[in-house]
């Protein structure tokens, strides 16, 4: 099993059983539409410019729907996935009694299909941080850049290293003998601080996770990839980007286009 499968699992378990309907709930928020790239996508929206009245946009990672429903009712024809049927049992039903229509899909972005459906707008919902390494990074990269359409943007919301999250940064390191990679305390599970990996412990049995490592007897699966936001737009920029939009208020979230594209189709008014 992939290692992002069993903390998305569980919680989609939880939303349900909890009676919630985000996965913001279970993490100290309150409503559906209090997702945490709202206020990003408040801010950056206005300051794009498409060419037809009503985009395409595909989000990634979608959950029960929030940020879907959020563009539906700004206009966007919105294709959305998500990696949990539960979640998107959840989504379809939501968007339903609010009226919306969205096409939800049940997708790994990790495998998500080079060729396919171009779009003037995807978006990633606090996905990319899930996703740990470089093969699969780069893969999602691909992917998105084929499926923009010319003019197109993609809007990456993801938490990072900032000064925030260096606070969780403990004195205590751990080394791992097998690849002599020194690990920091960060919160309950562990951080390269150069490659921004997280790992967090766990107890199921590692055979079931090829990407499970064990460290001073402990079992660990890789958990997010926090880097700083200067390294993230450094990352994007490789991947064939050009960042045009950054706001201070949400160092994490980055509105970019195709570098493939004409400098004038980029957003007004960067921060």
């Amino acid at each position: 099993m992939k290692y992002y499968y069993p903390e998305h699992v569980e919680g989609y378990a939880r939303v349900r059983r909890e009676g919630k309907s985000a996965w913001a709930e279970i993490h100290g928020q309150e409503g559906f539409d209090n997702f945490a790239s709202r206020g990003f996508l408040e801010a950056v929206l206005p300051r794009l410019h498409f060419s037809v009245r009503r985009p395409t946009a595909l989000e990634l990672g979608c959950g029960t729907g929030p940020g879907a429903c959020f563009l539906a009712e700004r206009g966007f024809r919105v294709d959305a996935v998500d990696l949990l049927p539960t979640a998107i049992e959840m989504a379809k039903q939501i968007a339903a009694e609010r009226g919306l229509e969205v096409h939800f899909e049940v997708a790994d972005v990790c495998e998500l299909p080079v060729d396919g459906k171009q779009y003037d707008l995807v978006v990633d919902s606090f996905c990319l941080q899930c996703i740990v390494f470089d093969a699969e990074r780069e893969h999602l990269f691909s992917a998105v850049r084929s499926r923009l359409r010319p003019g197109g943007y993609y809007l990456v919301s993801t938490a990072v290293l900032d000064r925030e999250h260096e606070t969780m940064i403990g004195d205590r390191t751990t080394k791992d003998a097998s690849t002599g990679v020194v690990y920091a305390e960060y919160g309950s599970g562990l951080i390269d601080v150069e490659t921004g990996i997280v790992l967090r412990p766990f107890e199921a049995k590692p055979e079931d996770y090829p990407d499970a490592v064990t460290i001073a007897g402990q079992s660990y699966l890789p958990h997010r990839r926090h880097l700083r936001p200067s390294v993230l737009a450094a990352e994007l920029e490789a991947a064939g980007f050009a960042v045009v939009y950054r706001d201070e208020n949400h160092a994490g979230s980055m509105a970019c286009t195709s570098t493939s594209e004409s400098p004038n189709k980029t957003a007004a008014g960067d921060a």
